[in-house]
């Protein structure tokens, strides 16, 4: 069943219900991911558009059919978003960046704007591969955690709204890369002494583009507020104190064991890897939880879980 649109209705919902419409606000720069709860009106108005032209335009468009991640628990949803969109990020990242810089390398001296997408490039990788760890590792694991409770967790992090809040902000953060990558390439406009690696890095860039906003809205429209409302609706268990949190606390019982989590959030917001049990240890100078796991991406761990926040620092 498809929905009936009409100016009232919010970008994210017109999404979700309408994936094929996905392009098409593309095309006219409404901002369905990050800007996803404005609505149609509101966001034509932003935009310049009429906003009685662009639903007759979009209503015209085939393709009614709603998606089925639409209707994914967030379990699912997870799931779903690490084989499809964090699975396509890993793969492009090292192709694009190469690309960019081997044509940076042979075309700047006529297109200098090249030597541009090649820094934006780089930065988005920069910031984007660590951001898909820390899903990977930190939220989704406690997303999954939280679903198969019967009484919340206790995460390191306190609620997972601290946690989600970061990863909105890095969001808005590559959803500005993107626009500053469109404007400089003039919407990927292919020149006319374009060769085969110049027309594939902005036909890769513009997918690469695409497929993060329709990401990141799955994100940003569905699975967070989805795991807001769980985490509400999940009856509070028995939690340990602050004091029985400190290793530093006095004395337990012979084998008693705390969970904790591994690392540390590197920001001003606490942030922790998967949960891991050990034997609680008197404390010591010597900390007792072991090192962040090597990174997928460039940067290893546990020096580059503190890399995004730094750069984040001096911008």
């Amino acid at each position: 069943m498809s929905v009936t649109i009409d100016s009232s209705i919010t970008l994210a919902e017109l999404v979700t219900q309408r994936p094929a419409l996905a392009r098409e606000l593309e095309r006219r720069s409404l901002d369905y991911c990050c800007g996803g709860q404005r609505t149609l009106a509101e966001a034509c108005a932003k935009q310049g558009l009429d906003a009685d032209e662009t639903v007759a335009a979009l209503s015209s468009v085939p393709g009614g059919d709603i998606a089925s991640w639409a209707t994914f628990a967030p379990v699912e949803l997870v799931d779903h978003l690490e084989a499809t969109h964090h699975a396509y990020l890993h793969e492009e990242f090292p192709r694009l960046t190469a690309l960019a810089d081997k044509v940076a390398l042979v075309h700047g001296g006529r297109h200098p704007e090249l030597l541009e997408v090649q820094r934006l490039c780089s930065e988005l990788r920069d910031d984007l591969e660590p951001h898909l760890a820390k899903e990977e590792r930190v939220l989704f694991p406690m997303i999954r955690e939280l679903a198969a409770a019967d009484t919340a967790p206790t995460f390191h992090c306190g609620s997972l709204r601290n946690s989600i809040s970061v990863m909105l902000r890095e969001h808005d953060r590559a959803g500005e890369l993107l626009e500053q990558l469109r404007a400089v390439t003039d919407g990927y406009v292919i020149p006319d002494d374009a060769c085969a690696s110049y027309t594939a890095l902005y036909h890769g860039l513009e997918e690469l583009e695409a497929d993060t906003h329709l990401h990141v809205h799955k994100e940003n429209n569905l699975l967070f507020p989805a795991v807001i409302a769980l985490e509400a609706e999940t009856p509070a268990g028995e939690r340990l104190s602050l004091k029985e949190l400190n290793p530093a606390a006095g004395s337990r019982s012979p084998g008693r064991t705390l969970s904790i989590r591994a690392g540390t959030w590197n920001g001003s917001e606490p942030w922790s890897p998967p949960v891991t049990t050990w034997p609680v240890r008197p404390a010591s100078s010597t900390p007792w939880w072991p090192e962040a796991p090597a990174s997928s991406t460039r940067d290893a761990a546990p020096d580059g879980w503190a890399r995004r926040s730094q750069k984040s620092a001096t911008r």
